[in-house]
C-alpha cells in the first residue's frame, strides 16, 4: 500500500535525502586512483554518524556495509573491498540515510579519469534518463510514464541495456515501500501518481546487454557480458505540475569538477 506523506514528513525525508547528497559530495572530494572502496565506505559511515544519523543500508536484510559501491561491470549492491580504484573505472556509489524516523536514498556514478568515450556516454545517457523520468513524475501521470521515459531514451534511442530485475521504489519510514518504479514500461500503465507520494527513481543502465547475474557474495549484481554499468538515483516527491526533488546533485558535481581525478557526466 502506498503511504502518502504530509508536508512535515516530506521535510524530514528531504533532510535525510540531502544528507545522502552531502555524503556523496564528501566522497567525490576524496575519490581517486589508489583509494579502496572499503575506505570510501568507512568515510561515508563516519560522515553519516557525525550528522547524528545512521546508514540505512547497514544490516538491512543482512547487508554488512554502510554503502553499496559498484565498480565497472557491477550494476548495484557492490560490496566495498580492499581492491584499489584505478584509472578508467566507473564507480557507482549508492547511499541511504535514516534520520528522524525517515530514510533518504540517492546514487551517483563517478568516472575516474581518463575514461573511455563510450563510458562517458553511458554516464550521460543514464543521468539524462533519470531527469527525463523525473519530468514525468507528477500528479495525473502513472508510474509507467516514468518507466517509459527512461526506457525510451536509454534503450530505444541509445541502444543501451535497461536492467529489468531491479527497480526504483517508494520510501519514507521504510527504506523500500510501494510502489515499485521500473525503468522500463508502457505509458499510462501502473499506479497513479498522487500528491504526497515519495519515490526513488534510479535507472540502472548497461553499456551492453540488459541481462545481469548475482555474484558469489549473494549481493553484487553484475552485467552478464562484463560491460560497464551506470546508476543514478534521486529521491523525489510527487506534486502537481512538477516533482519536488528532495536529493541534490549540485555539490556532488562541484566537488567532482574540482577533483582532477574525476570526469563528470556533463
Amino acid at each position: 500500500m502506498v503511504q502518502l506523506k504530509n508536508a512535515a514528513e516530506i521535510e524530514l525525508i528531504r533532510e535525510s535525502a540531502l544528507l545522502v547528497s552531502q555524503t556523496l559530495a564528501e566522497l567525490a572530494s576524496i575519490l581517486k586512483p589508489g583509494i579502496t572502496t572499503l575506505a570510501l565506505n568507512q568515510r561515508a559511515e563516519e560522515f553519516i554518524l557525525d550528522q547524528k544519523a545512521v546508514p540505512s543500508f547497514k544490516n538491512y536484510k543482512g547487508y554488512p556495509f554502510a554503502t553499496c559501491i559498484s565498480v565497472n561491470d557491477a550494476v548495484v549492491h557492490g560490496f566495498p573491498t580492499n581492491k584499489e580504484i584505478r584509472e578508467g573505472d566507473l564507480v557507482s556509489i549508492d547511499v541511504g540515510v535514516y534520520k528522524n524516523g525517515f530514510h533518504g536514498d540517492s546514487a551517483y556514478t563517478f568516472g575516474v579519469a581518463p575514461i573511455a568515450d563510450e563510458h562517458k556516454l553511458l554516464m550521460q545517457v543514464t543521468r539524462t534518463s533519470l531527469l527525463l523520468g523525473i519530468d514525468k513524475a507528477h500528479v495525473g501521470n502513472r508510474v509507467g510514464d516514468i518507466s517509459f521515459a527512461i526506457q525510451d531514451f536509454a534503450e530505444l534511442k541509445h541502444h543501451l541495456g535497461v536492467v529489468r530485475e531491479l527497480v526504483g521504489h517508494g520510501l519514507g519510514r521504510q527504506l523500500h515501500e510501494d510502489p515499485q518504479v521500473p525503468n522500463f514500461g508502457k505509458k499510462g500503465t501502473g499506479p497513479k501518481l498522487k500528491e504526497g507520494m515519495v519515490i526513488a527513481i534510479e535507472p540502472m543502465i548497461n553499456l551492453g546487454t540488459k541481462d545481469v547475474f548475482y555474484d558469489e557474495d549473494g549481493w553484487t549484481v553484475r552485467t552478464k557480458d562484463s560491460k560497464f554499468s551506470a546508476h543514478y538515483e534521486h529521491t523525489i516527491c510527487i506534486k502537481k505540475g512538477k516533482a519536488d526533488v528532495l536529493s541534490n546533485f549540485d555539490q556532488i558535481m562541484l566537488n567532482e569538477k574540482s577533483n582532477s581525478h574525476l570526469v563528470g557526466d556533463y
